[in-house]
């Protein structure tokens, strides 16, 4: 099994306009994409990869290719983002941690 075939994807945040996944390899966080869908069809998203997650650069465009075909249905990688395409900014993080505001009583 590829290591793209192991990563195993949950979807964290769903609005009208945007959703959020998070990629985990091994047990492990490994990547998380950020989706915004923008109102003349194209895509902009934000893909996040953890060093040491076993996702190297040379995985990057088969990775943004399999994001592209599971989870953009209608838009394509190859076309252009002010036409249906999608644009990619792609950041490698050394860890990633979450935070909320505390809920008051």
């Amino acid at each position: 099994m590829s290591l793209l075939d192991r990563i195993r994807w949950k979807r964290t945040l769903r609005t009208p306009s945007s959703e959020r996944l998070l990629g985990m390899l091994d047990g492990r966080d490994a990547v998380a994409v950020d989706l915004h869908f923008l109102a003349d069809g194209s895509v902009a998203g934000t893909v996040t990869v953890v060093d040491g997650c076993g996702v190297d650069r040379a995985t990057v465009p088969a990775l943004l290719e399999r994001i592209d075909d599971d989870f953009l249905p209608g838009v394509d990688l190859e076309g252009d983002a002010g036409e249906g395409g999608v644009t990619f900014t792609v950041v490698w993080a050394t860890g990633a941690e979450s935070f909320e505001s505390a809920r008051r009583s």
